[in-house]
Order: C-alpha cells, then structure tokens, then sequence
C-alpha cells in the first residue's frame, strides 16, 4: 500500500494569494524582494501558464521567519 506524500501537494498561485492576504503584485513583490521565498513550478512554457507552489515549501518558508523574528 502506498501511503500519500502530503508534502507534496500544490497549490495555485491565486489559492497562495488569499492564503498569505497578498494581491498577486504583492506576491510579486514578496518574489523579487525575498530570494528564499519558494520557487513557483509552471503548467506550461507560456507566459499565461498557471503556477503553483508546494505547500510545504511554502509553510517551511514561514516557519523560518517566524524563527528568525523569534530569535531577534
């Protein structure tokens, strides 16, 4: 039996968007001003593909911060 990788699942940049209260130019923002935020996977070559992060990625990001705000 094959158990589920839950670290595994993705979730669209619109769904990343209203989970962190950010518009999507904020999200950019967030992108090009912090290079340890995770790197977004595209469904596709086109500038108009969607685009997903790992959610587990994304959480470990967080609890990084929160770790180094706690820490100063």
């Amino acid at each position: 039996m094959r158990k589920e990788t839950p670290n595994k699942i993705m979730i669209r940049q619109s769904a990343l968007c209203d989970w962190l209260d950010l518009s999507r130019s904020g999200l950019d923002k967030l992108r090009k001003k912090d290079p340890t935020f995770p790197k977004p996977i595209k469904d596709g070559e086109s500038r108009q593909a969607a685009a997903y992060y790992v959610v587990a990625e994304v959480e470990a990001w967080l609890q990084a911060k929160i770790a180094a705000r706690d820490c100063a």
